[in-house]
């Protein structure tokens, strides 16, 4: 059976961040201490510096950006079905009766 990945809490990672913000030690030592890879932490530090506000959103949720690009997306396959469904419906009511 395969290695379960482990997951860590949204305030876990912003606690990390911030050990490593905060200076003193290297990213390499900060990970050591925590039981992590280096460059799990500097991924954190990335996603972090890019958006604080939004980092780390956990299981199911989204970034707001990401939510309304699923939305349109849903919405145009919507949309997509209901032209090709006239389109067909159009072409068998022009077709000459027999």
């Amino acid at each position: 059976m395969g290695q379960r990945r482990r997951a860590f809490t949204r305030e876990f990672k912003q606690e990390a961040v911030k050990l490593v913000a905060a200076g003193g030690h290297p990213t390499a030592q900060v990970a050591r201490d925590l039981g992590i890879t280096p460059n799990l932490l500097r991924r954190w530090k990335q996603e972090a510096a890019g958006d604080p506000v939004a980092a780390f959103p956990g299981k199911g949720r989204r970034k707001p950006h990401e939510e309304e690009l699923a939305r349109l997306k849903r919405e145009l396959a919507r949309v997509t079905q209901e032209r090709d469904f006239l389109k067909s419906v159009a072409a068998y009511f022009a077709k000459p009766s027999s």
